[in-house]
Order: C-alpha cells, then sequence, then structure tokens
C-alpha cells in the first residue's frame, strides 16, 4: 500500500531523533479496499456465535502475551514510557481482550428480553422479542498516550470484536512502529484462529483517518486524542449524509478537593500522592488532577509547600511527542500570565528531546475563571485555595465536565462530603474518595465517561459495559422461532434474561 506521499517517521521523544519506518500514509485507493474488506468480513462476523468471539479474544491475547518483548521494545524506542509501565500496559491489553470473552460467556449484555403474546390492562399484546446486535465496521483510533490500552489492541477494538463486529483502525503518528507490530501480531492470531480476511484492518496517516471516518461503510467511531482533532472528526461525521456514533474522550481536568479535615489529618500524605498522580506518566493521562481544592490555612500551606518541595526538586519528565511538548510549554506559560496566577514551582528543564519541568500554580478559588481551567496535557498542577465549602462550590462553575473528581476527607466530615458529591455528580463520570484519579481498573463495575468534552454520557470506553458502544437494539414481533437467535427461543438457557418481567438467570 505504498504511496507517493512519501513514509511515516518513528520519533525517540527521549532525544528528538527520527527515524524512516518504510510504512506509506493510507491513500484513497487502499483505505477503500480495507474498508470493503471489513464490510465484507462483517457479513460474517455478526451472525457468529459467543462462544466463537470469546474463543478469538482469548487468542488475541494469548497473542499478545507471546509477542510482549518485542511489543514493549518497539514502543519504549517510540514513546519513551519506560519498558516497566509498557509491560504492565500490555498486561492490560491482554487482559482487556479476556474479560470480554468472560463477558460473551456470561451473555447477560445481550439485554434479552421476551414478552410473551397476552393480554395487557391496554388489551390483547403481541409477542415482543428483543437483544442487541452488533452495527458493523468500527473505525479505531489509536491514542498518543496508551500505545496499547488505547489504540491498536486496546479496549475500543476488543470491546467492538466482543460485540460481533469488525474494526478498521487508525495507526497513531507518535507510534507509528508499535502500531504496525500490534496490528500484525493480532491480524496474524486472528488468521490462525481461523477469522474472515477484513476483521481486522489498519490505516495511517491524518488524511486517511479524515477518510475512515467519512466512509459509508463505517458504522461507529471510537477516539481517544485532543479536543481539536475531535472536533474535525466530528465535523466530518455531521456532514456525512448519514451521522454515525462518535465516542470520544478528548479533555478533562479532573478537579480534586481537599477538605480541612483531610488537610489537617494528613496532609503530608496528600501532598505527596497529589504530585504522584499529576506527574505520572508525565501528567499524560485523560484522568491526571488538573485542579485541586486546597484550604486556606496551615494545614493546607503544608501541602502546597510538599507539591512545591517536589517540583521544585524535579528533574524534567520525557513528553510523547514535540506536540505534546509544544502545546504544554504554551499553556503554561498562558495560565502563568493570567491575572492572580502565582507560579509556585517549576521543575529542573534538564532532559533532551521532548520534556516538561514538573509545575504547580496557585491561586485564590474565588479569582477562578475558565481560563485558569484549560488543560495542560502534562505534569502541571493548579492549587485553588479557599475558605470554605461555598467558595468551592462557586468556583466549580468555572470547571468544565470531566471524566473524575475526588475528595479527600475524615469521617467527621459528612454534611460537606455530601454537599461535594452532589455538586461534582453531574460534572462527572467517576467519583473517587481519598485516593487519585489515575489508574482506572478494567471491571465491570467501572466507568470511564462523563458529559461533554466527553462525547457521549450514556457510555464508558473502559470496563464490560464499553460493548454497549458498538450494539443496537433489535426486536422481534410474532415471529416464527426458527428465525430468532438462539438467546431469544423459549427453551434456551445459560444467559440472563428478563421473561414477561421477570429476570431469569440462567
Amino acid at each position: 500500500m505504498s504511496t507517493a506521499l512519501g513514509t511515516l517517521p518513528s520519533t525517540d521523544p527521549r532525544t528528538g531523533e527520527r527515524r524512516d519506518t518504510g510504512i506509506a500514509p493510507t491513500d484513497a485507493a487502499a483505505l477503500a479496499e480495507i474498508v470493503a474488506a471489513s464490510a465484507t468480513a462483517f457479513a460474517v462476523t455478526r451472525w457468529s456465535t459467543r462462544d466463537w468471539r470469546a474463543g478469538l479474544l482469548d487468542a488475541l491475547a494469548d497473542a499478545l502475551d507471546a509477542d510482549r518483548a518485542a511489543l514493549v521494545a518497539v514502543a519504549d524506542r517510540e514513546t519513551g514510557l519506560g519498558t516497566g509501565r509498557l509491560d504492565g500496559e500490555v498486561s492490560r491489553a491482554a487482559f482487556q481482550f479476556r474479560l470480554f470473552a468472560e463477558a460473551l460467556r456470561d451473555g447477560g449484555y445481550l439485554e434479552a428480553t421476551i414478552d410473551h403474546a397476552g393480554d395487557t390492562p391496554l388489551g390483547r399484546g403481541p409477542e415482543i422479542r428483543r437483544m442487541l446486535v452488533p452495527i458493523g465496521p468500527v473505525a479505531v483510533f489509536g491514542s498518543s498516550n496508551f500505545p496499547f490500552a488505547f489504540s491498536v489492541a486496546g479496549g475500543d477494538t476488543a470491546s467492538a470484536l466482543a460485540g460481533g463486529n469488525t474494526v478498521v483502525l487508525k495507526a497513531h503518528g507518535s507510534h507509528v512502529e508499535t502500531s504496525a507490530r500490534s496490528f500484525a501480531v493480532l491480524a496474524a492470531a486472528a488468521a490462525r484462529y481461523g477469522a474472515p480476511a477484513g476483521i481486522l484492518g489498519i490505516v495511517y496517516g491524518t488524511e486517511a483517518g479524515r477518510l475512515l471516518v467519512a466512509d459509508e461503510r463505517i458504522t461507529a467511531v471510537g477516539f481517544t486524542g485532543s479536543l481539536g482533532a475531535g472536533r474535525a472528526l466530528l465535523d466530518i461525521i455531521n456532514a456525512r449524509p448519514e451521522p454515525i456514533p462518535f465516542y470520544g474522550e478528548l479533555s478533562s481536568l479532573n478537579p480534586l478537593v481537599v477538605t480541612a479535615g483531610a488537610a489537617a489529618a494528613r496532609g503530608d500524605a496528600i501532598a505527596e500522592g497529589l504530585y504522584g498522580s499529576f506527574t505520572l506518566g508525565a501528567g499524560q493521562f485523560c484522568t491526571k488532577p488538573g485542579l485541586a481544592f486546597v484550604p486556606r490555612g496551615a494545614d493546607g500551606d503544608r501541602i502546597v509547600a510538599g507539591l512545591v518541595e517536589r517540583a521544585d526538586a524535579a528533574s524534567a519528565q520525557v513528553l510523547l511527542n514535540d506536540r505534546i511538548a509544544g502545546s504544554f510549554d504554551e499553556i503554561r506559560e498562558r495560565l502563568g500570565a493570567v491575572d492572580g496566577v502565582e507560579v509556585a514551582a517549576i521543575g529542573r528543564a534538564d532532559a533532551a528531546g521532548f520534556a516538561a519541568a514538573p509545575t504547580v500554580l496557585t491561586i485564590d478559588a474565588a479569582s477562578l475563571t475558565p481560563e485558569v481551567t484549560e488543560e495542560a496535557f502534562g505534569p502541571l498542577v493548579v492549587v485553588a485555595r479557599y475558605d470554605g465549602v461555598d467558595d468551592v462550590v462557586r468556583a466549580l462553575d468555572a470547571v468544565p465536565d470531566s471524566l473524575t473528581a475526588t475528595i479527600h476527607s475524615e469521617p467527621d466530615e459528612p454534611t460537606t462530603v455530601e454537599r461535594l458529591v452532589r455538586e461534582l455528580a453531574p460534572r462527572a463520570g467517576r467519583i473517587v474518595f481519598d485516593g487519585y484519579p489515575t489508574g482506572v481498573r478494567v471491571s465491570w463495575g467501572q466507568h470511564h465517561g462523563g458529559t461533554w468534552p466527553s462525547t457521549n454520557s450514556q457510555h464508558t470506553s473502559v470496563g464490560v459495559s464499553a460493548i454497549r458502544r458498538f450494539l443496537r437494539p433489535i426486536a422481534y414481533q410474532d415471529a416464527p422461532e426458527y428465525v430468532l437467535p438462539e438467546e431469544l427461543r423459549d427453551g434456551y438457557r445459560g444467559i440472563p434474561r428478563r421473561v414477561d418481567g421477570r429476570l431469569e438467570l440462567g
């Protein structure tokens, strides 16, 4: 699929050194072939059994584990995230495939429902049988900050395949070779398993991403990235003759509130934990706490002093690419120039390549405005000092909605905590108590989403219910049994179903 567009580079963010990958951007003709193959494969996968898909997901997880060392090596060269972090991320990616295999065997995600024909308070009712079915080829955009868990081998891919869909991946430009190797591992495993050709496809280059989203055969998009890129893709989708769902995680500030009681009881521990959280992964997590409300007074002063001491002593941290590094510098300068903002600490600028020094800014909570609550993707936190919980409540009006919100409190502050929860719950998809939002557990109960700038408040991109994004309901009315999916037939057992209003566990 080589084109005249040249080849894509790979850059080591630790040094800024670029090397040729030999991988060309995907042109329009090649992209059309890839999407056509995906649509052809979907004609097969849409009718596949849950057990077959569960076996496929297990096979993909096994393949990731088998190629772990090579995957980690290439990703470390392209991201600078370190082999320990990346090894854990491969484990997470493999775990996600296996978790969705477990969900398929359980079958509860289908929401299978049967209402037999009969008399109702509104008269004679027909028989209705309903369940969720796959939607079609899904476009998945890899993220910069998670080269495995939110990219080619990530949760969007796993959940889309689990639902019976096919996937066309858009490789991220920051880790082209990692994307290529991840795809090769998964595609080979799928072929060995007997999956149809085209169940997985991959395209490269920014223009290919635009063309992918515009292709009428694509039925949904999963995206983790910048607000600007997300808006651009949404514009393309909205211009399609038939718009499709866009599931994007685009930006998040993730406010954290420290109550007076928590500051007094464990301020030193909070300073240590908060610093570790906003600098984890060089602050390049969508769950990074970028704004912390800290009470005035000696107890709050100790928390700020702990943050400042750690930042002042810190070396610069490697960022993923030059765009992120340049944007971080611009936003830090812009935030620091806002009236009322004090630059309390900036670490040492002593790293080569693309890097950022940990930064602590402070402001009076009463002076907090939207221009101070811009996300800085990197190791920066804004500390807003407040006198009472009323100050926090008022300041939250200047804070964009987020994936998470966090409260640190003590057991003797229930009234304060209840009020904060009432204020934060409409603004976030996950509320964390006495912990830190970085680190998103992959589980049945997880919710990783929110209102804008997440693009759909009803769904998650992490956890079992992420599969719901790539399914749609269909109801069969008075259908002959032979056309029904087996999960909707009367004699079928083994999955939870709601029959005539009563939940049956199978």
